[in-house]
């Protein structure tokens, strides 16, 4: 750790304002609570609110894990990490197992998650009716009255329109049968992983100056209608190096005339499968499995 840094960026009194807002945010979840956000040495967008939400919570003792689309080896999940070491000089991991802290950019892991866990989410944009009402004012009262008839209408017209819903990420979620909540622009695949989950969840919006928060084993329901349920969505493909047939895949372009590959966004789930002898298609002498 550099000397000339505070532990983990932020001084203390910062460190202890958010945290206090972290506890309003657990104490009502899917509530957005305001905090007081702090310029960090990354531009707006980069993951501000999430990198904050980090600093708060971590301590010497941390293991820390930065994902970025499920990705360890993209610039934002490298910058983020070596920000960490630089500032905290806490160990940091690549593996979803290992880590007590995650701070996460649009996907939740594929392994289960655990109790001690926290899974910090960046969030863009915390207001689930923001495109539907760009009056704050207004919005806050619709949270206030519970009036989240304008939601069900957003899902029904992509119903008329395409014959299902047809929202694929920051699907809207309903928290506790109180708040409706986006769940930052995660792939409506990982909606699931919401509920019940056993680990802290997180989400901060710098931008936004909004935190709101998930405790351990909150319910989460994803809006829908009878007649048309939610359903996750993914490729309907197997991962192209571990053969992983249930997770999140990026679809890659591998050449001009079209080529193309699946391969898992979790890059630790995937590696953790082929370590274990699992190969897909274009692994070397590898089938599906």
């Amino acid at each position: 750790m550099t000397e000339a840094y505070s532990f983990a960026y932020l001084d203390e009194s910062t460190k202890r304002m958010i945290r206090r807002t972290l506890l309003k945010a657990l104490a009502v979840p899917g509530y957005q609570v305001p905090f007081a956000s702090r310029e960090m040495p990354m531009p707006y967008g980069w993951g501000t609110g999430g990198v904050q939400v980090t600093a708060a919570c971590l301590v010497p003792e941390d293991v820390l894990k930065v994902i970025d689309q499920g990705a360890d080896d993209t610039t934002n999940a490298v910058s983020i990490r070596r920000f960490f070491q630089r500032t905290a000089g806490v160990a940091v991991t690549e593996h979803t197992t290992e880590a007590s802290l995650i701070q996460t950019r649009h996907r939740i892991p594929e392994a289960p998650l655990k109790e001690g866990q926290i899974l910090i989410y960046q969030v863009p944009i915390p207001e689930p009716l923001r495109f539907l009402e760009p009056r704050e004012s207004e919005t806050r009262k619709m949270h206030a009255l519970e009036e989240y008839g304008l939601m069900h209408v957003k899902l029904y017209e992509d119903i008329a329109r395409h014959g299902a819903i047809a929202t694929s990420y920051g699907y809207p979620v309903k928290v506790e049968g109180r708040y409706v909540m986006d769940p930052s622009p995660i792939p409506k695949f990982d909606n699931p992983k919401l509920s019940g989950n056993p680990a802290i969840q997180l989400f901060g919006a710098g931008r936004e100056s909004r935190i709101h928060a998930l405790p351990p084993y909150t319910r989460v329901v994803n809006l829908d209608f009878e007649d048309h349920p939610f359903e996750p969505t993914k490729a309907d493909a197997a991962c192209d190096l571990c053969g992983a047939t249930t997770s999140y895949l990026d679809e890659v372009i591998m050449d001009d005339a079209g080529g193309r590959m699946f391969c898992c966004s979790d890059t630790d789930f995937c590696a953790t499968r082929r370590a274990a002898g699992h190969a897909g298609r274009l692994a070397p002498g590898g089938e599906a499995a």
